[in-house]
């Protein structure tokens, strides 16, 4: 169990936080709608030069959500936003609210049939989509006929801001399709309409309504579809908020995807719940990040190790750029300890860790601030942090037996952001969710002091001759090597041992690496039924949009 009151670190918080702040909520709209009316003219959102106060953001969602009713959207029906960290996804997600509805984020970085999957599964009755996108990749995939997708809005990358930055609009021009609705027309024309109000405010939302559907990382499956409820995200923005002890007002940056729930809740309804402005950049591209923080000066970000190593890498970054991020935050793959210590030193400020999955809207554990998370003496593992306010995590074996501390088994949180389960498919919500609790298939273990560690994910595990390996304990030794970039480690199929290890590296820019001398560096570090017996040299890995490895592709 998690030993939650005998924490000595929660002594870093102020004993006495302004009322508003220690206001509890109910729903996600309810956050919005209580920012909106204590802060109308205040910044919703910075957009390069541009940007929208929460009066503005909420006259534009309040248009979208009356175009989507007047079109037939019923309570419940699905607002899929197909987008990138641009200012439409806030004021969809906020529409789709208003109308009774739920969002639906897309990954915008979809195949085709990525794309058709998903809007088979979530069905959606209208889509946001950027006006690019809807030529490129939308528009051929909704066939007459094939999808249930009645109304079309497109916005523009280009909207809300002057500057067109060629970094990222190279080449953007907007496209205003004629068969959609142009949402920057519609916010323009939208006057104000008593008894269209009246039709939306008679669709409040609940606390157990569907606010998002998120689709899961897929790093192990086929991504499934998490039914996140405004309860579970009005939670995890206060967790963020009050863990974190950001002052309010203090800038957000949306560093991660806001279509993933790292960005959804790290970023889009923190943003609503501290009264402060969202700083959107379209993409991630490390010096228009480091511009934007230069100009807006955001206190908050989180995001996958990958894009504080992107920033760390490239030459045009420097420390003081980023200098007004106090809070840094790091979720959704593991960090290795000397990684760890070198993003601090290169970006000037040390990077928390966060974890926690879309099935538990993001945190369910954190570092707290202003401390520096452990190493395990024994596996070298950097911890994930502690649970968070009011969550309970146990480590059970394979028979969901609670293990002492310091013994490996599956991780299993029960707490108020655990999501009810997933969307049409009970079975895959019977084997992940039980009595309320959620088992992770994560792989870890809790120290004497209350610290949790993640090793591995379950089914990632390689049993070689009866011996049990886990890939990230080979990837470390792998990223000790000088001529390696990044590795990764899957099993293979083995006629003597039943499974293997097989190594994928990456090598670094002109070094001239063998196979042969990788598995040699590994024999010599690791035991000998853990060392790769075979490695692949190969010239990227395959991730996820979030920046996780896919383990399952290699595989």
């Amino acid at each position: 169990m998690s030993g939650y009151d005998e924490r000595p670190w929660l002594e870093v918080y102020p004993p006495g936080r302004p009322p508003h702040l220690r206001r509890a909520f109910a729903t996600a709209l309810e956050i919005f709608d209580d920012t909106v009316a204590r802060k109308p003219g205040e910044p919703a959102l910075h957009y390069f030069d541009g940007g929208l106060t929460w009066a503005q953001v909420d006259h534009a969602a309040e248009a979208l959500a009356a175009l989507l009713v007047a079109r037939g959207f019923e309570p419940g029906d699905r607002l899929a936003l197909c987008l990138q960290n641009d200012p439409a996804f806030l004021i969809g997600l906020v529409a789709a609210w208003k109308a009774g509805g739920i969002a639906a984020p897309l990954s915008p970085m979809s195949t085709p049939d990525e794309l058709r999957r998903s809007l088979s599964a979530f069905t959606p009755s209208a889509l946001v989509v950027l006006d690019d996108l809807y030529r490129d990749l939308v528009r051929p995939v909704l066939a007459p006929g094939t999808t249930g997708v009645r109304m079309v809005v497109t916005a523009s990358a280009l909207d809300f801001q002057t500057e067109h930055d060629p970094r990222l609009f190279d080449g953007v021009t907007e496209q205003r399709p004629a068969d959609t609705v142009d949402l920057v027309r519609l916010i323009a024309e939208h006057e104000p309409d008593a008894r269209a109000r009246q039709a939306l405010a008679e669709r409040r939302v609940g606390p157990s309504d569907i606010a998002v559907l998120t689709t899961t990382s897929g790093t192990t499956g086929p991504p499934k579809g998490a039914q996140v409820t405004h309860a579970n995200l009005a939670f995890n923005a206060q967790v963020y908020r009050d863990w974190t002890g950001l002052i309010e007002g203090e800038p957000i940056l949306a560093l991660a995807p806001v279509f993933h729930v790292t960005g959804l809740v790290g970023a889009v309804t923190l943003a609503m719940i501290n009264a402060a402005p969202l700083v959107l950049t379209h993409r991630f591209h490390p010096r228009v990040i480091a511009e934007a923080c230069r100009r807006h000066r955001p206190a908050f970000c989180a995001a996958v190790i990958t894009a504080y190593i992107a920033l760390a890498d490239d030459p045009g970054v420097d420390p003081d750029d980023l200098a007004s991020l106090r809070l840094r935050y790091s979720g959704g793959a593991p960090v290795d300890p000397e990684l760890a210590d070198r993003l601090a030193q290169r970006l000037g400020g040390y990077i928390h860790n966060v974890y926690g999955q879309t099935e538990t809207t993001s945190p369910s554990h954190a570092v707290p601030p202003g401390i520096a998370a452990p190493v395990d003496p024994e596996s070298g593992v950097l911890s994930v942090g502690v649970p968070v306010f009011d969550t309970v995590v146990r480590v059970v074996d394979d028979d969901g037996h609670d293990l002492p501390v310091g013994e490996i088994g599956e991780l299993v949180t029960m707490g108020p952001q655990v999501i009810p389960g997933y969307w049409h498919d009970p079975a895959a919500t019977a084997d992940a969710f039980s009595g309320g609790a959620l088992h992770t298939g994560d792989v870890g273990f809790m120290d004497s002091a209350g610290w949790f560690y993640v090793v591995d994910r379950k089914k990632d595990q390689i049993n070689a001759a009866g011996y049990k390996v886990w890939p990230s304990e080979v990837e470390r030794v792998l990223a000790g090597h000088p001529d390696i970039a990044e590795a990764a480690v899957t099993g293979i199929p083995d006629e003597y041992r039943g499974e293997t290890v097989k190594a994928f590296v990456v090598p670094r820019a002109g070094a001239e690496l063998t196979a042969g001398e990788v598995i040699g560096y590994c024999r010599e570090r690791l035991a000998a039924y853990k060392y790769p017996r075979e490695v692949e040299l190969v010239a990227s890995l395959p991730r996820t949009a979030t920046g996780k490895i896919l383990r399952r592709a290699l595989r």
